[in-house]
């Protein structure tokens, strides 16, 4: 989330409420225009403590929805890491050969997919080395008790990287339905429109600016929290970032000198194919 951007917008939605509730109250009727106070109150609570628990129970949803992702992103690099070792017991070619390719698929998912998550142009594509290491597998045939314990340790290690996969990129084009950000938009109008009827000439302008201002400014800095829930991949301060693959890209590189294995991957250093 832009910090910046937040904090103007905010500072200019509060602006707008703060003036159009000083403007009502030079011909609004002394007392307010409700005849009845503490009725008009307990409606406004009804209207507050509605949307207030409508928000909060959605917050919470996306913010698990976030969790998620984060949490899929660390098992995917996790899971890449022991794949590497795994694939050392494989027989033949195999070994470098699907070594190489999940370095690849490491440098994809930091590099060109991780840029997809960010504009959300990702959609239901899948990762192309993914599909290069299901060839490569498929051609393996595993015949000693070894070779074959790793053959099935690395199907097994395969489907939960998938599944890990798909946790991640579960947010990167939003969990919140259209129709539900109209509902909010229209009740946060329809509490802003009840407050101007508070407006009262016999109290300040400072009381009469705070009471609308400070509503504003929680219910701006609440939507901007859902929409920083709703989108957790990009630019900004507490994005998702590709730092567990990143990590696990060097500990490949750790690992291979530990084991002695020179391999060349058929990538450039973002994962696109040489």
């Amino acid at each position: 989330m832009n910090l910046v951007w937040a904090a103007l917008v905010t500072v200019l939605a509060t602006a707008v409420t703060v003036t159009t509730m000083l403007l009502v109250r030079r011909r609004a009727p002394e007392g307010s225009y409700f005849s009845d106070g503490d009725r008009a109150s307990g409606v406004f609570g009804v209207l507050a403590t509605g949307f207030s628990v409508l928000l909060g129970f959605i917050i919470f949803l996306s913010f698990t929805s976030y969790d998620q992702s984060r949490a899929g992103a660390e098992s995917e690099a996790t899971i890449v890491a022991q794949q590497v070792q795994t694939a050392q017991f494989l027989p033949g070619n195999a070994k470098a050969e699907l070594t190489g390719e999940l370095m690849c698929y490491a440098r994809s998912v930091a590099g060109t997919e991780w840029d997809a998550l960010d504009t959300g142009t990702l959609g239901n594509s899948i990762n192309p080395w993914g599909v290069e290491m299901f060839r490569t597998i498929s051609a393996v045939d595993p015949r000693t008790p070894v070779e074959q314990s790793a053959y099935d340790r690395w199907m097994d290690q395969t489907a939960e990287r998938e599944q890990a996969r798909i946790d991640r990129v579960h947010g990167a084009e939003g969990i919140i339905p259209t129709p539900l950000w109209l509902v909010l938009a229209v009740i946060s109008v329809v509490i802003f429109g009840y407050l101007l009827f508070f407006a009262d000439p016999a109290e300040g302008p400072v009381t009469q600016g705070l009471l609308m201002g400070s509503v504003t400014v929680v219910i701006t800095l609440l939507l901007f929290l859902l929409v920083f829930f709703d989108h957790p991949h990009g630019d900004g301060v507490g994005r998702l970032q590709p730092t567990a693959m990143v990590r696990t890209i060097g500990l490949i590189d750790t690992q291979l000198k530990v084991v002695g294995l020179t391999v060349t991957p058929p990538c450039d250093d973002h994962g696109n194919r040489r």
